[in-house]
């Protein structure tokens, strides 16, 4: 059951800082697109998370995005951003988390994997070793039954996050 639990909680990315994760002992962020950067779908982010990736970059800490959309979705996203990415990387399994590991030079226990989806970001991230920070979603999507049943499933997750941020 500790597979389906983060290491830490947060509402937003923004409010995740670089003191949190010096004290995690993090130097690189492995970063989901979607309800995590920016809504489902959307190509442009807004002015407060353009704003927290500066600050992380100018705090030291390598990133890459670390998506299940497709190349086509994730490619123009990541060169907008200036990050480097890897796009159906198959989330929960291990292998996208491992290729942004090795890309940015660091050891798994070096990164945190920063999502919103329990049964993608974070079982994905505890199965292969990474640190991860759970975020509840920028906007709910809507009209894609996969997506509602397993947001449906997370809200029992959820529940239980009490002292855990």
């Amino acid at each position: 059951m500790a597979l389906f639990y983060p290491t830490v909680y947060r509402d937003r990315i923004t409010d995740i800082t670089p003191d949190l994760l010096h004290d995690m002992g993090v130097r690189g962020l492995l970063l989901d697109v979607d309800n995590t950067l920016t809504t489902h779908g959307s190509q442009y982010l807004s002015d407060d998370v353009a704003a927290w990736l500066h600050t992380m970059q100018e705090a030291g800490f390598l990133m890459t995005v670390v998506s299940n959309s497709w190349e086509w979705r994730v490619a123009p996203f990541a060169k907008r951003i200036g990050l480097r990415h890897t796009s159906l990387s198959c989330k929960p399994l291990p292998f996208g988390f491992l290729r942004g590991a090795r890309r940015m030079g660091l050891k798994r226990k070096e990164c945190v994997a920063i999502g919103d989806q329990v049964f993608t970001d974070i079982l994905g991230a505890n199965l292969c070793g990474v640190p991860c920070i759970q975020l509840q979603p920028i906007l709910l999507e809507t009209g894609k039954p996969i997506l509602a049943l397993k947001r449906k499933l997370e809200r029992y997750f959820y529940k239980r996050k009490e002292g855990k941020k």
